[in-house]
């Protein structure tokens, strides 16, 4: 065929109803075109997970050849892994799911292979574990807690690998909300922490902390995925349904939209306080701290001189550093008046350790 009739069939093509509007002669606008027509367009939903996911895993100081998501099976983890699958290819990184069944529903264990067989068919290596969950008298949830991530921290430390948590920015709104009804302070307010490192090593990752519920959802839409509804989400014996399900509702009809959102940035504020404080208590506590028989002592006087916020995080810090217990508001300040309103009153009896003043100062000792 001669090449003035292909150039005329490209221009009836192109003018054709339905076709898009090229300037003749631009080849490579054309082939934009035309591969806009022919790959569907990227959820926003999806996108914003991705983006997550891949900012999260820059912001580690070192790539590993490993990551963990912790998946249930609902749409924020199953979310969160098909996102991971996606990042970790194009970075050369190998993904693993963790699916923990605690056995405490009927059919635990189909939900537990369920999940599993989501995340092979998105191409992860998929685990399960079964856990046996211990009564603490702390609650069902705090229990099942307890257990699974003890089931995560065993896996991640033998891959070494870092654990992805599925925890979106609603989890956190709801966290700090818990935290306010308790009372609880400042370190509880802070909520989770984007990526936390505990003294053993295994580090955990929370990319979704700025993503809504909905997101999350909507991602799973786009991709195809079935997610899991746990009952428990719905139950309202649970204090933290009763917060998602009650409270905020409430808050958002009478104060306006944003609650969460507001909240989520309370905890990253506070974050960002506790950080400089700690900062301050580590250069501060090698001077006052010292060994004693049994445990471990601290200047009375240098208690004294630091402010009052500052004084009680050094006596939560070196008791929790020292005997692994977590000092309530109470026993803090009962504590701290052995420095400001000392009148020779005894021990003081503290979860996992005695505090008594001896001399200029307070003695912490195992009990």
């Amino acid at each position: 065929m001669p090449r003035t009739s292909l150039l005329a069939c490209a221009r009836a093509r192109l003018s054709a109803p339905g076709r898009p509007r090229v300037a003749a002669g631009s080849g490579r606008a054309r082939r934009r075109a035309e591969y806009r027509e022919t790959v569907p367009s990227l959820s926003p939903a999806v996108a914003e997970i991705r983006r997550a996911v891949r900012t999260a895993l820059a912001a580690l100081p070192e790539q590993p050849s490993t990551v963990i998501v912790a998946l249930s099976g609902g749409a924020d983890s199953l979310a969160l892994a098909a996102a991971t699958v996606f990042e970790a290819r194009a970075a050369g990184i190998r993904v693993l799911s963790a699916t923990v069944d605690h056995g405490l529903q009927t059919g635990s264990d189909r939900v537990a292979a369920a999940a599993a067989a989501q995340a092979s068919a998105l191409g992860i290596e998929a685990l399960v574990e079964r856990v046996a969950v211990a009564e603490s008298g702390e609650g069902p949830e705090a229990d099942a807690r307890t257990a699974r991530y003890a089931a995560l921290r065993r896996i991640a430390q033998r891959e070494d690998a870092p654990v992805l948590l599925g925890h979106t920015l609603d989890d956190q709104a709801e966290t700090v909300l818990l935290g306010l009804s308790r009372g609880s302070g400042a370190s509880s307010l802070q909520g989770m922490a984007p990526v936390r490192i505990d003294d053993d090593g295994t580090t955990w990752i929370r990319p979704l902390l700025a993503a809504r519920r909905g997101t999350t959802r909507a991602a799973c839409t786009a991709e195809g995925l079935d997610p899991w509804d746990d009952p428990h989400n719905a139950d309202p014996r649970y204090l933290r349904v009763r917060a998602r399900d009650r409270v905020l509702p409430v808050l958002e009809a009478e104060l306006g939209p944003g609650i969460a959102e507001a909240l989520a940035r309370t905890a990253e504020q506070l974050r960002e306080d506790a950080e400089a404080f700690d900062e301050m208590i580590h250069e501060t506590i090698e001077d006052i701290v010292e060994h004693a028989e049994a445990g471990i002592s601290v200047s009375a006087a240098a208690l004294a001189a630091n402010p009052a916020a500052l004084r009680n995080r050094v006596i939560r810090l070196v008791v929790q550093s020292e005997f692994g217990v977590s000092l309530s508001r109470t026993q803090t300040v009962e504590v701290a008046r052995l420095v400001t309103d000392w009148s020779g009153q005894g021990p003081l009896d503290l979860p996992g350790c005695t505090a008594a003043r001896v001399g200029g100062r307070i003695v912490f000792a195992a009990r």
